[in-house]
């Protein structure tokens, strides 16, 4: 084999090699998604026409809560996005959050530690003004949710830390 064409080869090979690491190291690279990854979808509004609300929720085996909205001004919508098994931590809202399940399910922990799950599909109301509560991935798959907040302060967060509740620890997984 001629001096040209073992040149010529080995200059092929270094090349092909250099592209296949470059593409292992760009693979390698990939930063796997946020646990919790939150987008506004909406910016937040005002109603222009004088607007009440008074929401009654019911969920099975527990008593009625009522929650009185005398402004719903300042409504926001998100996208939530939750990998399989990670929580939100224990909050609350300044007012009502409506929750519509877009993909997979989620498991809303109430500050009593009872549990609901819902599935893709589904909504509940978040009655917020306090209400502590705290939600995980309890599925396989990615979970998306959307939700829309009523009384949304004009600006800084809609969600308002809080500790977790005594004798209610979540095990996701």
């Amino acid at each position: 084999m001629s001096k040209q064409r073992i040149r010529k080869l080995l200059l092929l090979v270094v090349a092909t090699a250099a592209v296949l690491g470059y593409g292992g190291i760009a693979q390698a690279k990939t930063d796997p998604p946020p646990p919790v990854a939150i987008e506004v979808l909406t910016p937040r509004a005002v109603f222009t026409d004088h607007v009440k609300m008074r929401v009654r929720v019911k969920a099975s085996g527990q008593q009625r809560e009522f929650v009185k909205v005398s402004n719903p001004s300042r409504i926001v919508t998100t996208r939530v996005t939750v990998q399989p098994g990670v929580q939100i931590p224990w909050h609350t809202h300044p007012g009502p959050v409506f929750v519509t399940i877009a993909e997979g399910e989620l498991t809303y922990v109430s500050s009593d530690c009872n549990r609901r799950r819902y599935e893709a599909g589904t909504a509940f109301v978040d009655t917020g003004h306090g209400h502590v509560h705290a939600a995980y991935n309890s599925g396989k798959t990615v979970t998306v949710f959307l939700a829309t907040f009523l009384e949304a302060p004009e600006t800084g967060p809609i969600t308002i830390p809080a500790d977790t509740p005594a004798n209610c620890q979540i095990s996701p997984r």
